[in-house]
């Protein structure tokens, strides 16, 4: 290919980009790949998870911008562009029973019609590469679910002229692939890694809850090299100050333990117009000698 190669990530709520894929996004912006980063919400109804922000009176009552100079911060530090959706956060309800979701959350709207502005902007940024989360929302909260599907349905309907013919020229990204970096083996290998050096390891109830729920093993199709990028990746995540303790466990595994013996991130590849050889190394493998 000759023309600059185009990536957009599709992610819940602001810090979702900064917890997955990140290092992959800073990689290729350092190769002269064009990243924008599409967030569906302003993640307004996000508990403020660092202990040491929570009780801020003006953080909580301004959580929304908050939110957006965090964001904007992450962006900066990722060197990637970033659009909001403009959906209204759903929150994560918890309960027996669960209570209903708020009116007019991102979850609550019609798939075909909150895939609209994401098709809009895929034929405006034109990109060849799409990540998103599986139809598990990676975990389930409502608003990851709704992602899934609104980047779905975008993904196949952009480049259909008859379909949404008000929201720009056709575009048809040519794959689609699963953030997958939270899976089994990695984590295994960090774990046993950390317990063979002598040191706690921060992902024994992870395990734990894996054998608890019976979930199918993800297949991982793509691993991409990208460990130079982890400290930057660690920055933006730091970043988003009310969602992430620096002190806590997303940053217990020594940096040079994390490169050495797991120096990628993975996906899944969900939809391909292009042939390609599995596994890959690359998110544009099949696109880039095309």
């Amino acid at each position: 290919m000759t023309e600059q190669l185009r990536l957009m990530a599709v992610h819940a709520h602001p810090d979702d980009e900064s917890s997955k894929g990140a290092a992959t996004m800073a990689k290729y912006v350092s190769e002269g790949v064009d990243v924008l980063v599409a967030t569906c919400t302003g993640g307004e109804r996000g508990s403020i998870l660092n202990p040491k922000l929570q009780g801020d009176p003006y953080i909580e009552e301004n959580i929304h911008e908050v939110r957006k100079k965090e964001m904007d911060e992450a962006r900066e530090i990722l060197g990637v562009k970033q659009e909001w959706l403009g959906f209204v956060d759903s929150g994560l309800p918890e309960g027996d029973p669960l209570p209903a979701l708020p009116d007019g959350c991102f979850a609550l709207q019609s798939v075909e019609t909150a895939a609209e502005p994401l098709v809009r902007l895929i034929r405006t940024f034109k990109p060849h590469v799409i990540t998103t989360y599986d139809e598990n929302g990676g975990y389930p909260h409502p608003d990851h679910i709704m992602t899934h599907k609104i980047t779905m349905v975008a993904f196949d309907a952009a480049g259909d002229a008859e379909r949404y013919p008000d929201a720009g020229e056709p575009w048809q990204p040519q794959k689609l692939y699963y953030n997958q970096g939270f899976n089994k083996p990695r984590t295994i290998a960090l774990h046993e890694a950390l317990l063979a050096r002598g040191m706690e390891s921060p992902y024994g109830e992870w395990l734990e809850r894996w054998k608890q729920f019976e979930r199918r093993e993800r297949t991982l199709t793509t691993y991409v090299p990208c460990d130079e990028f982890f400290e930057i990746r660690d920055k933006a995540l730091i970043a988003h100050a009310t969602q992430i303790d620096p002190d806590g466990g997303w940053f217990r595994v020594p940096m040079d333990l994390q490169r050495e013996v797991w120096p990628t991130e993975e996906y899944e590849l969900a939809k391909s117009l292009v042939d390609t050889s599995l596994p890959e190394d690359d998110l544009f493998a099949g696109i880039r000698n095309n």
